[in-house]
């Protein structure tokens, strides 16, 4: 009998472990963001803008695809809301990240930033940054947990559009581009801890302080997660493109 409860301290110490390597390694930096299909319209003429404001991005709560897991279905049990109402939240919550990290971004470049869902004001030269999310993907928290190296993956996509509005004119258009951000391919318990202790004793890990923690970390966390790195990402190719083109510089900032 000792010798037994032994071995299942010594598998729940392992996948204790694995849990806390995970989520140390994937706030290492082992997910993945960046920006393709760039389609670069331009003006005949010289476009130089004093702000930019960045819109939230336009997303349907039928988009959203829920972790089904465990984690989702006591989330809900608490709150007492439906899979419709997680879905409605999980949107706007991407909404507003991605838009007040692409305005955080982009104000620490030393850029004039604005966030607002108002059109800019008819006197002002300013730059548009606006979109429309492609997915909003929780993925599954339990399977990045157990098997890692991209199963499960959490997802967040999102086309956008940078327009110009002269002052007293009217927008037009500038670029656009697809931006995406995922939760990477960290390994999991699997690779970490050996897939039989996975496999045998995964419900005393879940038990645990740190496997708990690990496991939400790992499911609606890392969509808020995604957000960020999709609005860093977003906020990169602003910046970098307004340098190229002078469309606003860090001296205009404000």
């Amino acid at each position: 009998m000792r010798n037994a409860l032994q071995t299942i301290a010594k598998q729940t110490k392992r996948l204790t472990i694995a849990a806390f390597a995970a989520t140390a390694m994937l706030g290492a930096g082992c997910a993945n963001a960046g920006v393709t299909g760039i389609n670069q319209m331009g003006l005949m003429q010289a476009v130089h803008a004093d702000v930019i404001y960045v819109h939230a991005f336009e997303a349907d709560a039928g988009q959203v695809k829920l972790d089904g897991g465990l984690v989702q279905k006591v989330r809900m049990m608490a709150t007492g809301g439906s899979s419709a109402d997680a879905q409605g939240q999980t949107a706007a919550e991407a909404r507003e990240q991605v838009a007040n990290e692409v305005v955080r971004q982009l104000r620490g470049m030393g850029l004039n930033a604005v966030r607002s869902d108002a059109p800019a004001p008819a006197g002002a030269s300013a730059l548009i940054v606006e979109g429309d999310f492609r997915k909003i993907d929780e993925g599954s928290g339990r399977r990045r947990l157990l098997i890692g190296l991209g199963a499960g993956k959490s997802e967040v996509g999102a086309d956008v559009r940078i327009s110009y509005k002269p002052a007293n004119g009217t927008p037009v258009p500038l670029q656009s581009f697809v931006a995406d951000a995922d939760s990477g391919h960290i390994p999991g318990v699997a690779e970490t801890a050996g897939i039989g202790a996975a496999a045998g004793h995964v419900a005393m890990a879940a038990a645990g302080g740190a496997g708990v923690r690990g496991a939400t970390e790992l499911t609606h966390d890392s969509v808020n997660a995604d957000a960020t790195r999709l609005g860093d990402s977003i906020a990169r190719q602003v910046a970098a493109t307004s340098a190229e083109e002078g469309w606003l510089t860090a001296s205009a900032a404000r």
